[in-house]
């Protein structure tokens, strides 16, 4: 009870003494609160200012099937960047060092590298579940900081141009090195078919011929198709490689090809290949079947580009964001020759079934037959390079960007100021007074005991 006694406090004699010390306690609270008032009205002030943007996804329009099939097993027209990508790649030294440059720094030997620039700031960051991102820049004045939200923007926007640029332009060199290749190989076979017909004086074969032309026909147009989707993907690896340099990727390097789910993807890939070939004996490109069979599969196409991209994903999550994607775009393009080449060898062991029926007419139909079907593959892949590499080139034009911006940085209050916060700071000094004041009090009260 004694004890008790002792550690009790009696509130009205406390009272008492605060009332006594009355000067010193209403010293001690105005005092911390005047010098949290100027605290505040000294430290330099910090404004911020927001760039709102929106990822977005670009879509390729591109001119005849076999053009779209090859693009579509390249994962090309409708992919959109990874929103967390975008975010990383707005805290690059390519996008920040030029803004960190552009300020007026007072101590030199204490200018911030991109990476403490980007913690100290910008505050980026994506709303879940949507694709837009906020841009927030703090700066020493409204105008800064508007300037620095800005500038990431745009600099960020100037980045990805270049690069789509870049990507795009070499794409072309190395779909152009292909044509050329595949120009004169479509002008030596319509030369020699054309010198055979007129040897042999064979321009119009019989109605039997003619049927049997038309189904090799249709597995030419195939075959034609799987080349050029060769050929474009083996120009995408090339890009992926010669960007990389020295380092390797593709099937090999992430097993790629051991994936259980991606054979099975090629497997429908190759079935649905034999499929449209028989198809196109029966029917022209514009029948509502042969265009559902294409539609299902530039689906299975998108599905290995997806399937092989998380396999990557998952084997090499350490990367950079730009280096993770051309590992990407090469395995993707390799899994995607692979998926055409064995596709082609279905395709043509089901033309050599027609051409063993063909062999009954005389040597001359035969070889004809032969050299009108070499001339009309190596015309069919030589248009369809062509074509992949115009869209390129409206793209490279087009310039198309990933993202939009929304709502350009606004320009804050210059009385507004995110810090330091007048009323947030005499509340602080106000309540840090009255703290003092009480263990002030407190003490005198423990002393007069």
């Amino acid at each position: 009870m004694d004890l008790e006694k002792e550690e009790s406090i009696d509130l009205g004699k406390l009272w008492q003494v605060t009332k006594e010390h009355k000067k010193i306690v209403g010293g001690i609270i105005v005092g911390c609160t005047a010098i949290a008032t100027i605290t505040a009205f000294v430290l330099p002030k910090q404004y911020e200012s927001t760039t709102l943007v929106q990822t977005r996804s670009t879509n390729n329009i591109l001119a005849g099937q076999a053009a779209t099939a090859a693009m579509a097993a390249l994962g090309v027209g409708g992919g959109s960047g990874s929103t967390s990508n975008y975010m990383e790649l707005m805290k690059s030294r390519t996008v920040l060092e030029p803004i960190i440059d552009d300020i007026e720094w007072e101590d030199q030997n204490k200018i911030p590298t991109a990476k403490d620039f980007a913690k100290k700031y910008l505050d980026i960051k994506n709303t879940k579940g949507t694709n837009l991102i906020e841009v927030t820049a703090t700066g020493k004045s409204p105008e800064e900081a508007q300037k620095i939200s800005q500038s990431v923007v745009d600099n960020f926007l100037k980045m990805q141009t270049d690069n789509s640029q870049q990507t795009q332009s070499l794409l072309v060199q190395f779909l152009n090195g292909r044509i050329e290749e595949a120009k004169q190989d479509s002008d030596d076979a319509a030369q020699k078919f054309a010198d055979f017909s007129r040897e042999h004086k064979l321009y119009s074969p019989d109605d039997q011929l003619k049927a049997a032309i038309t189904q090799v026909s249709a597995y030419d147009k195939s075959i034609a198709d799987l080349q050029s989707q060769q050929k474009a993907a083996q120009a995408q690896y090339d890009v992926a490689t010669n960007k990389l340099g020295q380092q390797k990727s593709g099937s090999k390097a992430y097993n790629i090809n051991d994936n259980g789910t991606v054979q099975s993807i090629r497997g429908q890939i190759v079935a649905k290949e034999v499929e449209l070939a028989g198809l196109r004996q029966k029917y022209t490109d514009n029948h509502p079947t042969v265009i559902s069979a294409q539609q299902q599969l530039a689906e299975l196409q998108s599905d290995l580009s997806r399937e092989v991209s998380a396999v990557v994903d998952s084997s090499a999550a350490s990367l950079n964001p730009a280096q993770m994607e051309l590992l990407k775009n090469q395995a993707v393009a390799e899994a995607s020759i692979g998926a055409a080449k064995a596709s082609e060898d279905a395709v043509r062991a089901k033309k050599d079934e027609i051409e063993q029926d063909i062999s009954k007419y005389p040597d001359e139909m035969v070889t004809y037959i032969q050299l009108k079907s070499d001339a009309e593959i190596k015309k069919t892949i030589y248009t369809n390079l062509v074509q992949q590499c115009e869209q390129n080139k409206i793209q490279e034009a087009m310039e198309s960007m990933d993202i939009q911006v929304i709502d350009s940085a606004n320009l804050p209050d210059e009385d507004k100021p995110v810090f330091p916060r007048k009323k947030l700071f005499v509340a602080i000094g106000f309540v840090l007074g009255c703290m003092i004041s009480f263990v002030y009090s407190l003490i005198m009260y423990r002393c007069k005991d």
